[in-house]
């Protein structure tokens, strides 16, 4: 299944919603919008095409109602979801859903880009766990490639789960959170190796934690 999702927000209206297939988004406040399933997916085959737009002066924070499961499909495990934002100058965008859970063995790859004008805001936040209760399998592949104008912001990858090249008898995290801040003026900080908030040399912060569990 093919699932394609708009979310635009311009000042002075409400967030403009244009969905197909088993994604959809609902309206919950002035400036916010949820993230509903209307159908099983992403199911092994599936592909998801998301976009969200935050045009100048708009302000948009983006969340879900219940956590994503990635499951296998019957001809194929592997399921692909394609993440486009845009925020324009003046704009704000605060995006923090539910968790994506990658179950029965299934092979989920994420492809994230981000493209900010000039004072834009963003904060955004991904987590992921590999398996549900008694799982240990599974796959997540996760691309982001993040812009404010024509300099380059980030160029980020992880992997998590089976066949990852984290995945070894010392270390096999099987959860992910991810959180993209710009601007952001913090400094370094890091506790052990699983935990790191490192500044941005065009401004922002990327802050990665990896574990067995995610953090309740």
């Amino acid at each position: 299944m093919r699932t394609e999702l708009r979310i635009t927000a311009t000042a002075g209206t409400l967030p403009h919603i244009h969905a197909v297939g088993g994604l959809a988004a609902r309206r919950t406040g002035i400036d916010t919008v949820h993230l509903i399933g209307t159908a099983a997916t992403p199911l092994g085959g599936d592909v998801l095409d998301i976009v969200v737009s935050v045009g100048e002066g708009a302000r948009l924070a983006v969340r879900s109602v219940a956590a994503t499961i990635a499951l296998p499909g019957r001809e194929t495990s592997k399921s692909v979801a394609h993440w486009h934002f845009e925020v324009a100058a003046g704009g704000e965008l605060d995006f923090d859903p539910e968790p994506t859970v990658v179950a029965g063995g299934a092979e989920h790859e994420t492809v994230t880009t981000v493209r900010l004008e000039d004072g834009a805001r963003l904060r955004l936040r991904e987590r992921v766990q590999i398996g549900r209760t008694g799982e240990d399998h599974g796959y997540w592949s996760g691309e982001l490639t993040a812009d404010v104008g024509a300099t380059p912001l980030l160029r980020h990858r992880l992997e998590l789960g089976a066949d990852a090249v984290t995945d070894d008898a010392l270390t096999d995290p099987r959860a992910l959170e991810s959180v993209l801040t710009y601007p952001d003026a913090r400094l370094a900080d890091t506790t052990g190796l699983d935990t790191a908030l490192l500044p941005l040399a065009a401004g922002g912060t990327l802050f990665t934690r990896t574990a067995r569990l995610l953090a309740v």
